[in-house]
């Protein structure tokens, strides 16, 4: 689809922002924001949404008691709300060599700035904060959430400035983020995932840990996960100098074993620390991908 020109840059498809503002962006979990807003708080306060009685103590607001209860059972009961504040998310946008990759119009990581663009957008124009941070072998720019419209063009003309090089520095990354982010936050990591697995999954537990709500973006080439070369070819890693010429048939097998062995062990990490993995290839419609987030957030909100 052809991205419209916009005050955002030009990354911002107006059509597909029309479509998903019916379905706004939730987190899974309490969040801790600065003002009200429509997630919930693990802090309790005043809302429309009934969370749980306590005994009534001395010094209590007598128009929070529960009157039926009293006629009923002569106790004296409070009714509690859960508090409802806004959202901080971060975006995690893995600047890495290997993100280039790409077997057809879109890269890997041109792909993830589109998800992350209109994500941002659909945050920033609910009242929510959205911040942004770039790593390639470290940190490239490190932009904290903030609610204003104006924020929304600073994160645009880092994305548009976003160029994949060198290795990825994205578990240092996380780390890091776990132990700056105070608050409880909307983590959205958008990466190929092509480094060590048990380490990756580490600072996703660590977020997790901080009571982070943490999503996954495994963004793939159909061609990585197909591994359909029919022909001898040099294979070059983009995260460093090392190339080799091999016949594609003779590894074939071998190539797919591990590479699903590897995204087995990832999906099976992010579950057991209770993360959101969701697989991404490039040749899927991206309005699509991001529907399908928005939509499977909001059941899982409305099952706990």
């Amino acid at each position: 689809m052809a991205t419209s020109e916009s005050k955002e840059g030009g990354l911002i498809d107006p059509r597909v922002t029309a479509r998903l503002a019916v379905q706004p962006l939730v987190a899974r979990f309490a969040m801790e924001g600065s003002v009200s807003g429509m997630h919930r708080s693990p802090h309790r306060g005043s809302s429309v949404e009934f969370a749980e009685y306590r005994q009534y103590v001395p010094g209590d607001d007598l128009r929070r008691l529960d009157w039926r209860v009293l006629g009923r059972t002569d106790r004296y009961y409070l009714k509690e709300y859960e508090a409802e504040t806004n959202l901080r998310c971060y975006f995690v946008l893995d600047c890495s060599g290997s993100m280039n990759f790409t077997s057809a119009e879109t890269s890997k990581l041109d792909y993830a700035i589109k998800l992350i663009a209109h994500l941002a957008y659909q945050i920033i124009h609910q009242g929510d904060a959205a911040g942004l941070v770039t790593v390639g072998p470290k940190v490239i720019t490190e932009l904290p959430p903030k609610r204003m419209p104006s924020h929304l063009q600073l994160i645009m003309d880092i994305l548009k400035q976003a160029k994949g090089k060198g290795e990825t520095g994205l578990i240092e990354t996380l780390h890091e983020l776990a132990d700056k982010a105070r608050r409880r936050a909307l983590v959205l990591i958008f990466s190929d995932c092509f480094t060590d697995i048990e380490p990756l999954i580490g600072g996703l537990q660590h977020l997790r840990f901080q009571k982070h709500d943490v999503g996954l973006f495994h963004i793939l080439d159909r061609q990585e996960m197909d591994f359909n070369f029919d022909r001898p070819i040099r294979f070059a890693d983009l995260e460093s100098s090392f190339s080799m010429v091999t016949e594609p048939a003779m590894v074939r097998e071998a190539y797919l074993e591990q590479f699903q062995n590897f995204q087995a062990a990832l999906q099976k990490g992010c579950h057991e620390c209770n993360s959101d993995y969701r697989e991404v290839t490039t040749s899927k419609p991206f309005e699509k991908v991001l529907a399908d987030f928005l939509v499977d957030r909001a059941k899982a909100l409305a099952f706990r």
